[in-house]
């Protein structure tokens, strides 16, 4: 019989521990697909710190390394700048990169560390209950907003993708979603694009992506991906932010 799909070589056949409906698997995936076509599975090093993504050393079939809360690209630094012949990346949620990492995140993309990041932005804080995050909607409710997020009292949610775009040393800066099909494709290319900037040795790179988080939305699946496409891309909308070229 003919093999037409399978597993990528770049993550191991284990079950992940993913809620269902969560679309970090989707991720991982194109994450894999793309080490494995760029011929840099046997080089890379990955950096996952706390978050829902904390066992993705599990996952990845590569070198992983875990860092605290937020400082994965502090980690992801000393690695390289140790070894600059290996390919790094982290792999991110927003309440750890968009918040307790912040700092981390904006002073690599300054220094312009040749690091990649996968950055997952489903806009509430997973693997601790669902508190509000950076990220969090205005109106949206979280454990720690139960009446929806407020712009007086916590601002509005912040725009990383944006925000890196006007640092210099950020050389390739995009967002994608990964709720249908095409949207999951373009993911797939932005995310091996982000990867040569590095493997080119030309500076730091970004691909945000949009995700669902059913079981802390309080939704199906279903409900997840059409709120979503609804209230999330309308505020963070998809594209791409910084190029090589337009960087100098």
């Amino acid at each position: 019989m003919t093999i037409v799909f399978e597993r990528t070589k770049g993550l191991t056949d284990v079950e992940t521990h993913y809620c269902p409906g969560c679309t970090h698997g989707i991720i991982h995936r194109l994450v894999g697909e793309a080490m494995v076509e760029l011929g840099v599975l046997e080089k890379a090093i990955g950096v996952a710190p706390v978050g829902c993504s904390v066992f993705a050393y599990n996952y990845f079939n590569c070198d992983m390394h875990e860092a605290a809360h937020g400082r994965a690209p502090a980690v992801a630094t000393g690695i390289k700048r140790v070894h600059p012949d290996k390919f790094v990346f982290t792999y991110q949620g927003d309440g750890d990169l968009a918040s307790i990492g912040t700092a981390e995140i904006v002073h690599a993309a300054h220094r312009g560390e040749k690091i990649s990041t996968i950055f997952v932005n489903n806009a509430i804080y997973g693997m601790t209950g669902g508190q509000m995050a950076p990220t969090t909607l205005v109106g949206q409710k979280a454990t720690t907003a139960p009446g929806g997020r407020s712009e007086e009292h916590s601002g509005r949610p912040i725009r990383m993708s944006e925000m890196l775009a006007t640092i210099h040393g950020a050389k390739f800066v995009e967002r994608v979603a990964v709720n249908t099909p095409a949207n999951i494709r373009k993911a797939k290319k932005a995310i091996i694009e982000c990867f040569k900037v590095q493997l080119e040795g030309k500076g730091f790179g970004i691909v945000e992506v949009l995700s669902t988080c059913p079981t802390n939305w309080g939704m199906t699946a279903p409900e997840a991906m059409k709120w979503l496409e609804d209230n999330m891309i309308p505020y963070y909308p998809l594209g791409n932010f910084r190029r090589p070229e337009e960087a100098e």
